[in-house]
C-alpha cells in the first residue's frame, strides 16, 4: 500500500531533509529538525503525490488517505495529550502548504483549526484565558473564511476596525474576550452572507476543507504566476502539513517571529529578524503590527529586542541558529513561536536572499570551512548576478528626501508612480519605468511587482510579503514607510506636506530605505571583493570561454571589465547607423553600378579601419570575431523624400532614378531576403572593403602594441559550402594584399555563422571550408520555428501560458528543435575537422539554461552582451560542475 502520510515530532520521524520532492521543503525540514532534537510540535505531512493524484483524478483523493490521516492525527493527540474536536481539552492544528521549493506567500495557510462554538469554551477553560481563546477563534474564522470559503478579507478587516473604533483602541491586543465575541458574531454574519451557509462547526469537515484548499491553491492565479516567473513545473505539486498548534498569542510570555541566521539583504553574519509579543505568525508577515528586532545590536531607541524581553527563549534560539547552520550548511530562514517562555520551531528552510547576500554568504561559508569552493560556486544563481551589475544612487547627486522606510531590498530605481499591479504591468509593457506604490502588497500583486523597477509600501516589516518577494526578484524595495499616506481613490501619496500624484516620478534607495522626489542620478556598480573571489573560483573550474557581443569601444571596455575573453560577435552593420556614415552606406546600396559602390565604400573604409583598430586595441591578444555585413537592406534604404534626394545628389543622378532603385530593392520578406553572404556574393566589393579594414587595423595594432589580435572573420547566413568558398577566397585575397603592403603576416581565421537549418544539416560539407562555426541562435530559432522575432511577442506569451512552449525560445534555447540542430552541426563539423572551434553568439549566450546546454554539446565558448558576461562565467562554471545553481534568490 502506498504511504501517503508521513509523521514527524514526538520521537516518531518518518521523513528526512532529502525527501523534499515527496514531502515538500517544509515537511522534510520539520522531520529533519525533529530528528536532530530541536523542539518541533508534532504533526504529519500529506505528500506531493496526493496533490498529483488529486489533479489527475478529477479532484479525488486516494482511497487509503482518510485512514492514514486518522491514524497520524491520533498519534499527534497521544503526543500532546489533547483530542481533536474535544470540548474540554481540544487539539488545534495548523494546516500549511509546502512545495518542494520555497514559494513565499504564494500558498495558503490556516491556523487554529478545530475551533467551533463548543471547543472555544473548552480552550478558554483549559488555558484559563478566555481572551486568548476567543482571539484564536476569530483568527481561525478569518483565515478559514478567506482561504477556504473565499470571503474577501476586507470584510473581516472592516468588522474588526469598527469594533476597535467603537472601543476607542488602536491595537488588536487591547480588545477583550467580550469584544472578540462581538467581532466573531460579525464574522459569522459575513460568512453566511458571502457563502449562503453558516460557518462550519465540525472539526473533521474543517480539516478536509482546509486540506482541499491547500491543494486547490496550487492552481490559483498567484501560484501559477510565481511558478512561471521561477520555472517551477506545475506537476511537482505541493504537500500539506498538519501540525499541533502552539500559541504565541496567549499573553505577554508568548511571542512569534521570523528570523534569518544571517542578514538576507547584506549577507552579514548577524542574527537578523523580527518578533511580536502576544501574536500569531501571520501578524509578523502581514505587516499589520510593527514587529520588534531580535538582537540588542540591531535595536533602535524605543524598540524592545527579544534578547532583553525574553532572554531565556532568545538564548535557546541562538543555540538553535548555530545547530541549524552547521547541519544544513546554509543560511536558514526560521519561523518560531514562544508559548509561555518555551521555544518551538515551526519551520526552517534555506533562506531567500539578495544577490549581494548570496555572494557574501557563499564566500564567507567557504572561508569558515562550512562548504568548499565548488559548493560556493553552486550556491549563487547566475541570473541573480544581474542585481549586482546595475546602478546605485550617485552619492554626489542632488536629491530631495520625501520620506524614509525600511531598506527591504537593495538597489536603486527611479520611475513614475503607479498604485495598482495591473497598471504597473500595462505601463511597463509600453516601455515606461514604474514604481509600484501600495499600502501593503499581497500575492495578487506579484505580476505588477515583477513589471515594476521598484516597490514602495507604507506598511510591513523586513519580512513582509513585499520585502521577501522584492529581494527574490532583485527589485529595490522600501517597506513600512509609515510617514507616507497613500490614497488609492485620489491616486496620490503624501508625506511632510508634499503630494505626489500618479504619473509623477520618485526614486527609491532600497539600501537605505529613503524615498526621493523626482529622479536622482545613478552610478555604475563597482565589482570587487567577494564578487572577484567567486569569479576567480568559477574561472578555475569552467571549461568554456566567455566572450562578449560588442561593436563599440564602450561595450568592449565594459566587457573586458566584466572578464570577457574576447569578442564573439561584432555586428558590423551596427557601425553604419552613425549620421556621418549612413549617407555613404545608402549611396553604396543605391548605386546601380560597381563604380558608384566603390566610391561610397572608399569613404567608409577609414571609418571601418578606425572601428576595428579601437576594438583590437581593447582586446589586444584576444580573439575578435567580426561578422561581415549582414543587414536586411530595408534597414538602410532611404525612406523619406529628403533622404532619397540626398542620396541622388551624392551619386549625381536624378531623384526619379533613385525612387525607381528604391522600389527595385524593396523586399517582401527582408529577414529572408538579400542579406548576409548573398549581399557579399552580389557585391563582392563590400566584403573586400571590410576585409581590408580588418587586416589593416590588425596590422596597425600588432605594430603599436606588440600583441597581435586574432581576427576571426565570420561569413553570415551561409546555406551552402560554395557560398563560403567564394567569400572566403575574397577575404584571403585581401589578407595577402595587406600583408604584402605591411611586410608582416598575422594569424587569422575565416569561419561562418550557422543560423539556417540547411547549414546545420550539411555542416560536414561547410566545415571543409571553415576554421570555426558560431551558432547564430537568434536567426536559427526564427528559421527553425518559422517565427519572426519582431512579431512573435504578440502571441508567444500566450503560448508559454498555455504550456504549448515551456519558455520563450528567443530567451532560452529550445533544446529539442534548435538544440538538436546545434548538436547535429557540432558533430558533423567535428567529424570533418576534429579541432573545429565552436561557439554561440545569439542572445542565448547569456542565459544560464542555454549555457548548460552548450556545455553538454561541447562548445568552446559562449558570447553574450557585456553585462551578462559575469552571469555566463558563473553559469559556465556550474555547467562544468554538472550543477545548475539552486536559486536561493528567487
Amino acid at each position: 500500500m502506498t504511504q501517503w502520510v508521513y509523521s514527524f515530532g514526538a520521537g516518531h520521524n518518518e521523513g528526512r531533509a532529502d525527501m523534499r520532492n515527496l514531502l515538500g521543503g517544509k515537511g522534510a525540514n520539520l522531520a529533519e529538525m525533529a530528528s536532530i532534537g530541536l523542539p518541533v510540535p508534532p504533526g504529519f505531512t500529506i505528500t506531493t503525490e496526493v496533490c498529483t493524484h488529486y489533479y489527475e483524478n478529477g479532484n479525488q483523493y486516494p482511497p487509503e488517505l482518510a485512514g492514514q490521516v486518522k491514524a497520524a492525527l491520533a498519534r499527534v493527540e497521544q503526543a500532546v495529550g489533547l483530542k481533536f474536536g474535544d470540548t474540554e481539552k481540544p487539539l488545534l492544528v495548523s494546516v500549511r502548504s509546502g512545495a518542494r521549493v520555497s514559494m513565499p506567500g504564494m500558498m495558503d495557510t490556516v491556523l487554529n483549526l478545530g475551533l467551533n462554538d463548543a471547543t472555544v469554551e473548552g480552550l478558554a477553560r483549559a488555558s484559563g484565558d478566555p481572551r486568548f481563546a476567543w482571539d484564536s477563534y476569530r483568527r481561525f474564522i478569518q483565515m478559514f473564511g478567506g482561504v477556504v470559503l473565499g470571503v474577501d478579507h476586507h470584510r473581516f478587516e472592516e468588522i474588526i476596525e469598527a469594533v476597535k473604533l467603537d472601543r476607542g483602541v488602536i491595537e488588536d491586543t487591547a480588545l477583550t474576550a467580550e469584544d472578540w465575541k462581538e467581532v466573531i458574531a460579525g464574522y459569522k454574519e459575513a460568512v453566511q452572507d458571502a457563502t449562503g451557509a453558516p460557518f462550519p462547526q465540525d472539526p473533521e469537515a474543517q480539516l478536509w476543507a482546509a486540506i482541499g484548499a491547500v491543494f486547490g491553491s496550487w492552481m490559483n492565479q498567484r501560484a501559477i504566476t510565481y511558478r512561471k516567473l521561477h520555472d517551477i513545473p506545475a506537476e511537482w505539486g505541493t504537500a500539506v502539513n498538519v501540525q499541533a498548534m502552539v500559541f504565541g498569542n496567549m499573553g505577554e510570555d508568548c511571542a512569534t517571529g521570523v528570523c534569518f541566521t544571517r542578514d538576507p539583504s547584506t549577507g552579514e553574519n548577524v542574527f537578523y529578524g523580527e518578533y511580536l509579543v502576544n501574536a500569531q505568525g501571520e501578524d509578523v508577515v502581514a505587516g499589520i503590527r510593527t514587529p520588534q528586532p531580535m538582537s540588542k545590536a540591531r535595536a533602535k531607541p524605543g524598540e524592545k529586542p527579544m534578547e532583553e524581553v525574553m532572554p531565556a527563549a532568545y538564548a535557546e534560539l541562538v543555540r538553535v541558529r548555530e545547530v541549524l547552520e552547521k547541519h544544513y550548511k546554509d543560511m536558514q530562514d526560521i519561523e518560531f513561536t514562544v508559548q509561555q517562555n518555551r521555544l518551538y520551531m515551526l519551520q526552517t528552510r534555506n533562506g531567500k536572499r539578495t544577490a549581494a547576500a548570496s555572494l557574501k554568504i557563499a564566500v564567507d561559508m567557504c572561508r569558515e570551512g562550512l562548504i568548499d569552493e565548488r559548493e560556493a560556486i553552486k550556491r549563487v544563481a547566475p541570473g541573480s548576478l544581474d542585481q549586482l551589475l546595475h546602478p546605485t544612487l550617485d552619492p554626489k547627486a542632488p536629491r530631495k528626501l520625501l520620506s524614509k522606510g525600511l531598506p527591504a531590498s537593495p538597489g536603486a530605481a527611479s520611475g513614475i508612480v503607479v498604485f495598482s499591479a495591473d497598471e504597473a504591468e500595462l505601463r511597463a509593457r509600453e516601455g515606461e519605468s514604474v514604481i509600484l506604490v501600495r499600502i501593503e502588497t499581497s500575492p495578487e500583486d506579484i505580476h505588477g511587482m515583477h513589471a515594476a523597477k521598484g516597490i514602495l509600501t507604507t506598511r510591513g516589516g523586513m519580512t513582509s510579503h513585499a520585502a521577501v518577494v522584492a529581494r527574490g526578484m532583485g527589485r529595490p524595495c522600501v517597506a513600512g514607510a509609515g510617514g507616507i499616506t497613500v490614497d488609492y481613490t485620489a491616486q496620490a501619496l503624501s508625506a511632510g506636506g508634499h503630494i505626489i500624484r500618479a504619473g509623477e516620478t520618485i526614486t527609491l534607495d532600497g539600501a537605505t530605505g529613503e524615498v526621493f522626489v523626482g529622479a536622482v542620478a545613478m552610478i555604475e556598480p563597482q565589482l570587487s571583493g567577494d564578487f572577484a573571489t567567486l569569479m576567480e573560483w568559477a574561472d578555475k573550474v569552467r571549461r568554456m570561454k566567455v566572450r562578449a557581443n560588442a561593436e563599440t569601444p564602450l561595450d568592449a571596455e565594459t566587457a573586458r571589465k566584466f572578464g570577457a575573453e574576447g569578442i564573439g560577435l561584432c555586428r558590423t552593420e551596427h557601425m553604419f547607423f552613425d549620421p556621418e556614415r549612413i549617407g555613404a552606406v545608402r549611396q553604396m546600396i543605391m548605386a546601380e553600378h560597381e563604380e558608384g559602390r566603390r566610391a561610397a565604400l572608399s569613404r567608409l573604409l577609414p571609418f571601418q579601419r578606425q572601428d576595428f583598430t579601437e576594438l583590437f586595441r581593447i582586446m589586444a591578444g584576444l580573439p575578435v570575431t567580426i561578422r561581415l555585413l549582414d543587414p536586411p537592406l530595408h534597414e538602410f534604404l532611404p525612406h523619406t523624400e529628403e533622404e532619397i534626394a540626398e542620396v541622388a545628389e551624392g551619386l549625381g543622378v536624378e531623384v526619379a532614378a533613385m525612387q525607381r532603385r528604391a522600389q527595385d530593392l524593396a523586399e517582401a520578406n527582408p529577414m529572408l531576403g538579400h542579406r548576409g553572404c548573398r549581399l557579399g556574393i552580389s557585391y563582392p566589393e563590400i566584403y573586400e572593403m571590410q576585409a581590408r579594414a580588418i587586416f589593416e587595423a590588425a596590422v596597425a595594432v600588432a605594430k603599436e602594441t606588440g600583441r597581435a589580435p586574432v581576427p576571426e572573420i565570420m561569413i553570415p547566413l551561409v546555406m551552402t559550402k560554395r557560398e563560403l568558398d567564394i567569400t572566403r577566397a575574397e577575404v584571403e585575397r585581401m589578407a595577402e594584399a595587406v600583408f604584402a603592403e605591411a611586410g608582416m603576416r598575422l594569424e587569422y581565421l575565416v569561419g561562418t555563422m550557422i543560423e539556417l537549418p540547411r547549414a546545420a544539416l550539411t555542416a560536414n560539407q561547410i566545415a571543409e571550408s571553415a576554421d570555426f562555426f558560431s551558432f547564430g541562435t537568434n536567426d536559427l530559432t526564427q528559421t527553425v520555428f518559422g517565427l519572426s522575432r519582431d512579431d512573435a511577442g504578440k502571441f508567444l506569451p500566450a503560448y508559454v501560458e498555455k504550456n504549448i512552449l515551456p519558455k520563450d525560445p528567443f530567451v532560452s534555447l529550445d533544446p529539442d528543435g534548435v538544440g538538436a540542430l546545434v548538436e547535429i552541426a557540432a558533430q558533423k563539423g567535428r567529424g570533418v575537422k576534429n579541432a573545429l572551434k565552436l561557439g554561440i553568439c545569439g542572445e542565448h549566450g547569456g542565459d544560464p539554461a542555454s549555457i548548460q546546454f552548450c556545455e553538454t554539446v561541447g562548445l568552446d565558448y559562449v558570447s553574450c552582451s557585456p553585462y551578462r558576461v559575469p552571469v555566463a562565467r558563473l553559469a559556465a562554471a556550474q555547467a562544468a560542475l554538472h550543477a545548475g545553481g539552486v536559486d536561493r534568490t528567487a
